[in-house]
């Protein structure tokens, strides 16, 4: 590995090049000892390298630990194609495994946030598969038919997927509550444009 850069305003520029093996993570302490003592700020664009073995991670190590001597931000970008993939595998941001890990609250909140929404998920789904029996028994459609006629209504009508569905099922029950006019409407675009294909 050959390791170019720059310095600029106190800014360093990196840009290893080739394969991150062992021995690499050497390569880098040296090219780092050589900044000059002002430096405020590493970069390392990380888009030269092709090739990554568990070496990248001392690599990576020795990037942080500078930082942190040093009390200078350092990121590592760029990552490309069987770099990036040993980072996803490792479980690190692809973006910058150098970024600071989330505070476990807010990373506790997002995943919160996730649950709700599969919970709002499978709480819809039965209705919607409902109104898609609804569709497919009555205008003779497939399922994938009545999935995107659903989504274009509600698209249209600017009401959630939901509410289509169970105004559809609605319409179709015993006592035949229809539609509100303005997805019903949707409805009837959705079901023409289908028909004109």
């Amino acid at each position: 590995m050959v390791i170019g850069g720059r310095t600029d305003a106190g800014r360093a520029l990196l840009t290893p090049r080739g394969e991150l093996v062992r021995g690499c993570a050497q390569v880098l302490a040296a090219k780092l000892a050589e900044l000059p003592t002002d430096t405020a700020r590493v970069d390392v664009d990380m888009s030269g390298v092709y090739f990554m073995d568990t070496g990248g991670l001392e690599f990576l190590e020795v990037l942080r630990d500078h930082g942190r001597r040093r009390s200078v931000p350092v990121t590592a970008t760029r990552w490309n194609g069987q770099p990036r993939r040993v980072l996803e595998l490792a479980g690190l941001d692809t973006t910058d495994p150098l970024r600071p890990a989330q505070e476990p609250e807010a990373r506790l909140l997002l995943l919160q946030e996730e649950v709700e929404q599969l919970r709002r998920a499978i709480a819809s789904r039965p209705v919607i598969d409902q109104a898609r029996g609804i569709l497919m028994a009555t205008y003779g459609c497939t399922s994938d038919e009545a999935w995107h006629i659903l989504r274009e209504a509600s698209q249209l009508s600017n009401t959630k997927l939901r509410s289509v569905a169970e105004s559809l099922t609605a319409s179709a029950a015993a006592e035949a509550t229809p539609p509100p006019e303005d997805v019903r409407a949707a409805l009837s675009r959705a079901l023409a444009r289908r028909s004109l294909r």
